[in-house]
């Protein structure tokens, strides 16, 4: 990693202002999302890494949403309007229009180049200032060239102009090195070749490449710097390309994860963004992905198909089969399989949240437990308290949302329904299937159930010709019968017993 440019550049531009249209999409191509961020996000980033004086985004297709993201995650950069795209070069003209007269170096770039890091732009500042150049080209070796710009080299290897793929020849289109898009220029130099550009090319367009040429002839140095990963310098301009590059940062991302001490044991099925955090010896298993800025602490378990969203993990922690968002999971809690974790839950350590259960701004406490087939929303259970099976906290009465608690150390009977707003007591019990609308005090047990009734024919009469009262009526010829033969068999045995007796006397 390099260090630090012993000054900044003046300026760093960032080019977004193309329209996107093979990305086929109403969204700005800017604003479409790899590792949980947007292309244009990665490209602010990088140019804010430098620290110059000033970050200037050119902007122009759909640049409302462009505009309204940029204040949202580089509020810091100054974005300017390119009302009619004329190229590259027309680009530039229009963001240093917008500032001060500059000293010193300007960096170009793109916003749609989301693998160029800030390390590579400073060790391109370093090598362009290292030879005292005027102009330093960004390049890369490619197998395919085909699209890109041809950077064409002196016999001394000094680079002396760059020729787009649509105005080459054959032999220039042969050439394998191309040009990255990506420079840095002497202020004076950058201003003085853009003033001279002419649109003389098969787009009527002004071309920055052509400030190249004209620094070149003026006697300048203009130095190439080769990049070897050249995916730092590959573009997106369809959803295919979107896909690769997004594949390959996952890739780089799980890579210095499990360098810096994390077992992923399947990488080909896990997806972890670029914000989270992940610390030594978690575990990630087949199908897990992790989004935003989840953390997940030393030694705990996620996975398998687990989904985390701005979720804090604990210390050997489990979550497995899970989909959680804006949640907190204790140390050595045990969430899973099957839960779903909606915002504000939070687990206490050693807590439990089982198969297929739900919660919503559940505030769960250490050691208690959750385990099977419950809704908990709105509410907060206390330490070592025991939810059993089936419970629904009804929190929503149908106009508004209430909460209840559940105190430390208490039981919650299966198939039980609390009604917002209670409180079950510290050490206190619900018996299963009861309907809880009222306090239930310290140390009390609470029976809230309707003594059963059983209504002799009501299924013959109130549901005559179903399915049911079909299986009903022939149960009933079954229990008929039996009880027929029942008594049959009661009459024979009386008068044997009475024969018996008889014969006795």
């Amino acid at each position: 990693m390099p260090g630090p440019l012993d000054s900044p550049p003046a300026a760093v531009i960032v080019l977004a202002a193309g329209g996107g249209t093979r990305m086929r999409s109403s969204r700005s191509k800017l604003l479409h999302e790899l590792g949980g961020h947007s292309m244009l996000s990665y490209a602010v980033t990088a140019a804010t890494l430098l620290q110059p004086e000033h970050v200037v985004v050119v902007v122009g297709h759909q640049r409302e949403q462009v505009l309204a993201h940029l204040a949202e995650v580089a509020p810091h950069a100054t974005a300017v309007v390119q009302e009619e795209q004329r190229g590259t070069g027309h680009a530039v003209q229009v963001a240093l229009a917008a500032l001060p007269a500059l000293t010193g170096e300007v960096v170009v770039t793109y916003g749609d180049v989301p693998l160029l890091t800030g390390d590579t732009l400073t060790e391109l500042v370093a090598a362009h200032r290292a030879e005292q150049a005027t102009v330093t080209v960004l390049t890369a070796q490619v197998g395919d060239p085909t699209g890109y710009g041809r950077v064409l080299r002196d016999r001394s290897g000094h680079v002396e102009g760059i020729v787009e793929h649509r105005d080459a020849d054959e032999d220039q289109r042969r050439i394998t090195e191309i040009n990255s898009g990506i420079y840095v220029f002497q202020a004076d130099t950058l201003a003085a070749g853009l003033a001279g550009l002419q649109p003389d090319n098969s787009q009527g367009e002004l071309y920055l490449t052509d400030v190249i040429g004209s620094a070149s002839a003026a006697g300048g140095t203009v130095a190439g710097y080769p990049i070897e990963d050249v995916w730092q310098v590959e573009g997106v301009n369809d959803r295919i390309q979107l896909s690769r590059l997004n594949a390959e940062l996952n890739r780089r991302t799980l890579e210095r994860w499990m360098r810096a001490g994390v077992t992923v044991v399947d990488p080909a099925t896990t997806w972890v963004h670029a914000s989270v955090d992940l610390g030594t010896d978690v575990t990630l298993l087949p199908g897990t992905s992790l989004e935003g800025a989840t953390s997940v602490a030393a030694g705990a378990v996620i996975g398998p198909d687990t989904t985390l969203a701005d979720v804090e993990v604990g210390a050997g922690a489990h979550v497995v089969r899970t989909q959680g968002s804006l949640s907190v999971i204790g140390a050595d809690a045990s969430v899973g399989p099957f839960a779903y974790l909606r915002p504000g839950t939070n687990l206490g350590p050693g807590g439990k949240i089982g198969t297929f259960v739900e919660t919503k701004n559940a505030r769960i406490g250490a050691h208690a437990k959750v385990p099977h087939l419950t809704y908990a929303g709105d509410t907060e259970i206390g330490e070592e308290a025991n939810i059993g099976a089936g419970v629904i906290f009804a929190n929503y009465d149908g106009v508004a949302k209430t909460s209840s608690r559940v105190g430390r150390a208490s039981f919650v009977g299966s198939d039980s329904v609390l009604v917002h707003p209670v409180e079950v007591a510290d050490g206190a019990y619900v018996a299963a299937g009861s309907t809880i609308t009222g306090h239930v005090g310290v140390g009390e047990l609470a029976v809230a159930r309707g003594t059963q009734r059983n209504i002799r024919g009501w299924v013959a009469r109130k549901r005559a010709g179903t399915k049911t009262a079909r299986a009903a009526a022939a149960a009933q010829a079954r229990q008929d019968e039996q009880t027929q033969d029942e008594q049959i068999q009661d009459e024979q045995t009386q008068h044997e017993q009475q024969h018996h007796g008889g014969t006795e006397s």
